[in-house]
């Protein structure tokens, strides 16, 4: 064994016999569980990414549904009163695969359409509403208050991907999607409709842009004829964690430059994903 594998050897047996130590005695915190942690992945025990799951899983222990739901505002979705193809243009350009069918006001949600159900009856040129209910998935309602790992559990359990958030009154508040859960686990989950490798903003259609982090702030300029500090910080994402002072959560939002951002995407340690709206003037 090579004097690096056997510091390491020794570290670790160090490191073990510390944590088993504090769960015998019983850790007072999830702070000093990770703490711990902390000090293995120091040690090269465990890795970044690794340790980014597991504060992440430690974070949704004390996350709400509230906290990082898809308002009710900024949900897509499809009207028992419209004609399919009045809402087959925004299906595909949303690129969303569940949307809540609302019936004779927003907080009558009477199923959930799966895009991908809908293509059968477009091929045997059935699509009306009448085929279109029988192929509804009854949806399912959840409080603003449940907790992200009791959703969780229960998306695994039941198979559902999507849930309605309602108000203490029974309104709907918003929708959240097993995706928003596990991102606030492992990050960001990328898919064939998301940023191409080199691509660092995307505009939305709808007046909004998603804009990564990492964007240099140059480049941020350049795309939307700002003024924006280049010489304190390389990246976009410096300047709003200065303009907030504290690394935000999720749908917080800061105004400067002329323009707002809002955090799509961030976990307790960096933000990923930034959503940018010019300011109303």
């Amino acid at each position: 064994m090579s004097d690096d594998q056997s510091s390491r050897s020794q570290g670790g047996k160090s490191w073990l016999e510390r944590i088993s130590q504090a769960l015998v005695g019983g850790p007072q915190s999830i702070e000093e569980v990770l703490e711990l942690l902390r000090e293995a992945e120091s040690e090269n025990i465990i890795d970044v990414d690794a340790m980014s799951i597991i504060e992440g899983a430690m974070q949704v222990i004390d996350m709400r549904v509230e906290e990082i739901m898809i308002p009710r505002s900024q949900m897509v979705t499809v009207k028992a009163s419209q004609e399919p193809k009045e809402f087959l243009g925004e299906i595909i350009s949303s690129a969303h695969s569940r949307f809540p069918v609302i019936g004779d006001s927003q907080d009558d949600v009477i199923g959930v359409l799966l895009a991908k159900d809908l293509l059968p009856l477009a091929l045997d040129n059935e699509l009306n509403w009448s085929k279109i209910r029988e192929i509804l998935r009854p949806p399912t309602f959840v409080p603003e208050s449940k907790r992200l790992n009791q959703l969780l559990k229960e998306f695994k359990e039941n198979r559902n991907h999507m849930a309605i958030v309602v108000d203490e009154y029974g309104g709907t508040a918003g929708l959240i999607t097993i995706e928003d859960v596990l991102e606030q686990i492992v990050g960001e989950i990328e898919d064939e409709h998301d940023f191409d490798e080199e691509t660092h903003i995307k505009a939305r259609g709808d007046g909004t842009y998603a804009v990564k982090a990492v964007t240099p702030v140059d480049d941020f300029n350049e795309f939307f004829e700002t003024e924006l500090d280049e010489e304190e910080f390389d990246t976009i994402g410096g300047l709003v964690l200065k303009e907030f002072g504290h690394l935000p959560r999720r749908g917080e939002t800061v105004a400067f430059g002329g323009l707002r951002f809002t955090i799509a995407n961030a976990d307790n340690r960096v933000i990923r994903l930034l959503q940018v709206t010019r300011s109303e003037q």
